[in-house]
């Protein structure tokens, strides 16, 4: 099993519909990449100093299946999106 962490740190002007436009369509996601087996997204609670706006937590059979989910042109679209609004973005993959 591969886990797929991604955390976005939004620019400070992205509006608040800006920010729900990139959460729907990250949880449009897996209804239609069959590759995902678990896809968790939300936003912080928080609001530390620390704290990222958005994170999702995703899993994968293998890397094999991550690398077919992060060259899906869908996938590619809300990638895009996430680039473009955000001041910074992490992430972390590994095999549990």
């Amino acid at each position: 099993m591969l886990t797929h962490i991604v955390c976005w740190k939004y620019k400070a002007d992205i509006s608040p519909e800006s920010r729900a436009e990139h959460l729907a369509k990250l949880r449009n996601l897996p209804n239609i990449i069959e590759e995902i087996i678990s896809f968790n997204v939300g936003t912080d609670i928080l609001h530390l100093e620390r704290s990222f706006d958005t994170g999702l937590v995703s899993t994968f059979a293998d890397q094999a299946a991550l690398e077919a989910y992060t060259i899906h042109p869908l996938h590619q679209e809300v990638a895009a999106l996430g680039r473009e609004i955000s001041e910074k973005v992490v992430s972390v993959d590994f095999v549990d």
